[in-house]
């Protein structure tokens, strides 16, 4: 699969020459990001349309094909706002969107276009995130912690990789009666999204807008590219996860839970729930989402469900001096304790606010 003839890009694409694409414009796409081993959700053409219409960032996907397949990919958007000037993002909002190379195109010609195109734009820097180290002297920005989870051995293998506390937690909650729905509804979304903000709130951070969330429905659940899993007791919603999925691959993208029923353990029958429906429907990898270098009770969770750790490096390449620079996980700090001691409804209107300037 490749661009089409008349598609912009096609001749040098073909050609082997790294060019500039707008993903929204070629109604293929995912297939052709599919013909990639190294591929993920996030590549796709639905999160490019969440990213555009939600916060209106530009993208500017580099591309170079070979032999009518994907032979590097480094998705970038342009975004653009008063604190943080202009510059380019793979991808804003995005836990990992790994540069694609391969044997023949390692990803340094991307990489080169991107950095060229960048400073004709006037870009500060240029972020990505996940992929191969392409050059000597780049060093990471920041790290997290990456899970994946191979689907391909069937569900008695899964259940028996499971740490036992894991399977305890699963029995607890069908025992109390705690039931998980699966859907793709805007009505499960709104559920979801209320424990998604008191979610945020106890971690001492802001929601993203429900706008947002809508965006996801529209162009990710409603084109069966993902589900929302929903734990209930009795009339409750306990417990809530957001997946996306392309391909073959899902990756676990927003997870919540409400104050109280913890000892119900809605999250772990949610997670559960989940990962069977993927198996039943033939896919093979489930990625648990990037986890903090710091937050070592999310990391053991993660593993505790058989999955494989790796790292994630971002890379954060200043264009104007031409280095490589380094911050630190601005997860965590003084803002916590405001968010948490912060009304919701004034968290979700800061949210708004700031969600605009970062990416």
């Amino acid at each position: 699969m490749t661009l089409d003839a008349t598609e912009t890009a096609s001749a040098p694409a073909l050609a082997g020459i790294p060019v500039r694409v707008n993903p929204l414009e070629h109604p293929r796409w995912d297939a052709l990001v599919t013909s990639h081993p190294d591929y993920c959700f996030f590549h796709s053409r639905a999160w490019a349309s969440v990213l555009q219409e939600a916060y209106g960032h530009a993208p500017a996907y580099f591309v170079v094909c070979r032999n009518e397949r994907l032979g590097a990919l480094l998705g970038v958007m342009e975004a653009q706002s008063l604190l943080g000037g202009r510059r380019g993002v793979s991808l804003p909002f995005t836990d990992f969107c790994p540069l694609l190379a391969s044997e023949e195109n390692p990803g340094r010609e991307v990489l080169g276009e991107a950095f060229s195109h960048g400073r004709r734009r006037g870009w500060t820097y240029l972020e990505w995130r996940g992929g191969p180290t392409v050059a000597e002297d780049a060093r990471a920005a920041l790290a997290f912690y990456g899970h994946t989870l191979d689907l391909r051995g069937g569900l008695d293998e899964l259940s028996a990789r499971c740490d036992s506390s894991v399977r305890r937690a699963i029995r607890k909650a069908e025992r109390e009666g705690v039931r998980v729905e699966l859907s793709t509804s805007l009505e499960s979304l709104r559920h979801f999204y209320r424990l998604y903000c008191q979610t945020r709130r106890k971690h001492g951070l802001p929601p993203q807008t429900f706008r947002f969330f809508e965006t996801i429905h529209r162009h990710v659940l409603s084109c069966d590219q993902g589900l929302v899993a929903l734990a209930w007791y009795r009339a409750v919603p306990i417990a809530g996860a957001l997946f996306c999925h392309l391909g073959r691959k899902a990756v676990f993208k927003f997870g919540a839970s409400r104050e109280g029923f913890l000892p119900l353990r809605g999250n772990n029958l949610v997670m559960w729930e989940a990962i069977k429906w993927y198996v039943r429907n033939g896919f093979s990898v489930l990625h648990f989402g990037r986890t903090s270098l710091a937050n070592a009770g999310l990391r053991a969770f993660k593993h505790g469900w058989g999955t494989r750790e790796s790292l994630i490096e971002y890379f954060k390449y200043d264009l104007r001096q031409g280095t490589y620079l380094t911050q630190p996980d601005e997860a965590y700090g003084w803002h916590n304790e405001v968010f948490r001691r912060m009304p919701l409804p004034l968290a979700r209107l800061l949210g708004a606010c700031l969600y605009r300037h970062w990416a």
